[in-house]
């Protein structure tokens, strides 16, 4: 189905920086909206239901695979996660541009139920700096940080999957990168076409 609106779909390995880097862009354009995900795992720091995630238990979430409620879900860090595909398809049949912060099997998922995602993959600059960035989070155990790395290696091999690939060495620079891709999707044709019809049928352009 061709949706007015643009689906972004943005992953990483831990501490690569995604969660920020998608935070400040929705701070600097309204018309990026999130897609709230469920998950299984407790909230963090200041995080509220509905708003980061739905938190939801294990049965909430097994019931709602049954019903098929999900474009994706995995298992992810012990916990698991999902993207509600009507959730999605109500904000970019109104026309919003969609933001999604998910795994890369999820990312992959999507790609299968929604043609016109666009893939973004957020990659640190070094393997000293994800660990650092890791220890300075201060959110996890030694043991814990250990698994997220070595997660990262099969995460950081899938980015050959994707659009686009941003690397996370200064902030400021990723964020105008990642700022780019949401803009020069917005101006590929059948974005153009589906924002401005008026525009393309009093021009003759179909």
């Amino acid at each position: 189905m061709d949706y007015p609106g643009n689906l972004f779909v943005v992953a990483a390995p831990s501490g690569a920086g995604k969660s920020t880097l998608v935070k400040a862009l929705m701070e600097l354009d309204s018309r990026v909206q999130p897609s709230v995900s469920h998950t299984t795992r407790g909230p963090r720091g200041q995080e509220k239901h509905g708003r980061e995630y739905f938190f939801v238990s294990l049965q909430e979430f097994d019931a709602m695979v049954a019903a098929n409620a999900f474009v994706e879900w995995a298992n992810v860090h012990g916990h698991r996660y999902g993207t509600s595909k009507k959730a999605i398809e109500d904000r970019i049949a109104q026309g919003a541009d969609v933001i999604l912060e998910i795994d890369w099997q999820g990312a992959l998922q999507i790609r299968q139920a929604f043609d016109n995602a666009v893939l973004i993959f957020i990659l640190p600059p070094s393997w000293e700096e994800l660990r650092s960035r890791l220890e300075r989070r201060g959110e996890d155990s030694p043991e814990v940080i250990e698994l997220r790395l070595k997660n990262a290696a099969e995460e950081m091999a899938q980015a050959n999957q994707f659009d686009f690939v941003i690397i996370n060495e200064l902030f400021e620079r990723a964020l105008f990168d990642l700022k780019a891709v949401v803009h020069a999707q917005r101006l590929k044709f059948s974005s153009q076409r589906r924002a401005l019809a008026p525009t393309f049928k009093a021009l003759g352009i179909v």
